[in-house]
């Protein structure tokens, strides 16, 4: 916690001491972007290992496969909105730096 808490002061001092113009806010925008892209990969994460965890279930318990893959569906729907919120905030930073 301390190691971030001293990198975001080394960066707020950077970016204080960059001129502002119009390629800097662009080029921030479109870091901006690529990083609010890789909330895609905790989504892929999270919804493989709702999978996982709902195909070693209904080995375990066939007969209750239904109420599972119910279950599984409503969970990886709850993790992909995170992937798409991370899409688009990436869209209207791309969007706001054109």
């Amino acid at each position: 916690m301390q190691f971030l808490s001293v990198m975001m002061n080394l960066l707020v001092e950077a970016v204080e001491a960059v001129a502002y113009n119009d390629a800097f806010s662009r080029g921030m925008a479109y870091i901006g972007a690529a990083i609010a892209v890789f909330t895609g990969i905790g989504a892929a994460l999270g919804e493989g290992s709702v999978a996982a965890k709902a195909v070693e279930a209904i080995g375990r318990q066939p007969e209750a496969s239904g109420k599972i893959t119910i279950t599984m569906l409503i969970g990886q729907a709850v993790s992909e909105t995170t992937g798409l919120y991370g899409f688009i905030i990436a869209l209207m930073l791309v969007g706001k730096s054109a």
